[in-house]
């Protein structure tokens, strides 16, 4: 690891990287927000603003990263959230992200609408092994999917709520990417660019969503460019909807997607066992407040645990979140620029990275754990 330390030793410098390793239309879906972009830039200034005051003369310390999550202990305070259609970034994401999140012993999370489904993915997950679900309006469809999940040995399940309707995307929809994607002569032109990409697609196959196979075989497909198959089943979910889940599910059930303090009271009523801040990275909504503005007023609203994602750089940007009130953060992008470029060894760089990261700030913090990091300030 000390040489990709030397040359990658900021996500920054993986996200450079897989820049050059992946078509622009793959490029565009997984960078872009929607809109002007502002809510994905607000999410940065907003982390930035955020101070921890250095502490001195503690001596010799040994940081403790480890956390207990959902009553389950986890070696580290961060891991994968869903992204649909990993498989468009680099062949076989899904596979991959999710054997290093084993190694690592940290949650693995995957999209209803990525492009390997519960099965295929089950010989490959861990112990945290998370599913999330993008409403299905149908009943059985819900079963079966529940069903499924269960089976193949996902214990978490996760409601993502912020998503009603499609959004926008508009660098998304510029790249030229359509749904089921299609390799249009310009597209092959950026595909001719990257040839590792191209090689393991030409073995793989182009992606598609393999875990709605069994429920959009029949059904038409006219569908804009930020919709996907995953959009002719699903519904916006409503309060009954998430009662409904949780009396269904046997297993921890999350609810993705919020940012409303009045919100954390009724779905604690209901029974969900945590809550995910999140703005969806600013892909969803161009208006939205910064994810991590959120975290204290939520911390104060509930006993619930706090997950978090939505603008996450770093280590010292994942202590900003817990020392902000959560328990938890999650990665999504990160994870697809280290794959994309260096292949599965660029996981457990990032993982390493981020591991490496969170103890040189604590060593400033003299924090022994991450429940000993000091109040926050703000830099405004």
């Amino acid at each position: 690891m000390t040489d990709l330390h030397s040359k990658y030793p900021a996500i920054s410098d993986l996200r450079d990287a897989a820049y050059r390793r992946i078509p622009r239309f793959a490029w565009e879906y997984l960078d872009s927000a929607t809109g002007t972009e502002a809510t994905k830039q607000r999410n940065r200034a907003a982390l930035d603003r955020i101070g921890l005051v250095p502490s001195i003369l503690h001596g010799e310390i040994e940081v403790d990263l480890s956390v207990n999550l959902l009553g389950r202990e986890v070696p580290l305070p961060f891991g994968v959230a869903p992204v649909g259609m990993s498989g468009l970034m680099w062949p076989d994401a899904e596979g991959h992200i999710a054997r290093a999140a084993a190694k690592a012993g940290i949650p693995y999370t995957l999209s209803t609408v990525a492009s390997q489904s519960p099965e295929d993915l089950a010989p490959h997950l861990g112990a945290e092994a998370w599913f999330q679900m993008y409403p299905p309006r149908d009943e059985d469809v819900r079963r079966d999917m529940l069903a499924r999940a269960r089976s193949a040995g996902f214990h978490t399940l996760v409601l993502t709520v912020d998503v009603p309707v499609a959004s926008r995307r508009e660098r998304q929809t510029r790249s030229g990417l359509t749904q089921p994607p299609r390799l249009t002569p310009r597209l092959l032109a950026q595909v001719a660019a990257c040839p590792a990409w191209a090689l393991g697609m030409a073995r793989r196959g182009m992606p598609r969503m393999r875990g709605l196979d069994k429920y959009t075989a029949k059904t038409a497909t006219a569908l804009s460019s930020t919709q996907h198959a995953g959009y002719l089943l699903r519904t916006s979910p409503d309060w009954d909807y998430v009662k409904w889940l949780r009396d269904a599910w046997e297993g921890s059930f999350v609810i993705k997607g919020v940012l409303r303090i009045e919100d954390a009271a009724k779905l604690e009523n209901l029974g969900v066992d945590a809550l995910w801040v999140s703005n969806h990275a600013g892909r969803q909504f161009d208006a939205a407040p910064a994810a991590i503005d959120v975290l204290p007023g939520m911390r104060k609203a509930s006993k619930l645990p706090l997950i978090f994602d939505s603008g996450i750089e770093g280590g010292l940007d994942i202590l900003r979140a817990i020392a902000s009130g959560a328990d938890f953060v999650m990665l999504g992008r990160a994870f697809h620029f280290a794959l994309a470029a260096l292949g599965p060894t660029g996981l457990d760089h990032l993982i390493d990275l981020l591991k490496k990261d969170l103890e040189a700030n604590m060593g400033q913090l003299g924090a022994r754990s991450l429940a000993n990091l000091p109040p926050t300030l703000r830099f405004d």
